[in-house]
């Protein structure tokens, strides 16, 4: 009979794995990304009230003009140009250079700013108020979870750029929570695309 006490036989020796991980190989990674399909479904819900409500109104937009393009489309255009430098900043932090990671990640804190100041009068230009009536309501309610979006990850950025300047910033795992943030942003940018044409868009139709 076998004994209780006798040692138990190693089944595998994973002491030469790395420590940290990156992309899908860290459990970041894959909290990063449920965390972007919880909020992606959560995008989808609100652009379904948006089309729904729409869709049974006997006029689009109610008792409002159509939503002014100028400050909309600024911050279109500087998602879209924010979404090169992101790229770089992802690839500069799978090849571990913390130089460049560094001048990236000011560059992104920036970009991350950059938005934020016209959709700061884009509210205005809905020409309408949020509790004016169902389309007010629904146009702030996409227009404000946006936003919410883009300072978090603002937040997140400004946070992991302190970080790279410090010892941390050696650390090979900074430099994979870069890259989920890089990815994170493109999330940001994307599903600002389907907001951006339904706020400016469906009303001109």
């Amino acid at each position: 009979m076998t004994s209780i006490l006798q040692k138990p036989r190693m089944a595998f020796d994973l002491s030469e794995l790395p420590l940290h991980g990156k992309r899908s190989a860290s459990l970041t990674w894959w909290g990063t990304l449920g965390f972007m399909l919880i909020e992606g479904s959560g995008f989808a819900l609100v652009l379904a009230v948006y089309l729904y409500l729409a869709s049974i109104a006997t006029e689009w937009p109610l008792g409002a003009p159509p939503p002014d393009l100028l400050p909309g489309t600024i911050v279109t255009a500087v998602l879209l140009l924010s979404l090169i430098p992101n790229m770089l900043v992802s690839r500069w932090a799978r090849q571990e250079d913390l130089r460049k990671v560094r001048i990236g990640m000011i560059v992104m804190a920036l970009l991350g700013i950059a938005p934020l100041v016209p959709r700061a009068f884009e509210f205005s230009a809905l020409n309408v108020l949020w509790d004016s009536n169902a389309y007010g309501s629904i146009t702030w309610t996409l227009l404000g979870l946006h936003t919410t979006h883009l300072i978090t990850d603002l937040i997140d950025t400004l946070v992991l750029s302190a970080l790279m300047f410090t010892r941390h910033g050696r650390n090979p795992r900074r430099f994979g929570d870069v890259q989920d943030n890089a990815m994170y942003w493109n999330f940001v940018v994307l599903t600002w695309l389907p907001i951006y044409a339904s706020l400016y868009g469906i009303p001109r139709l």
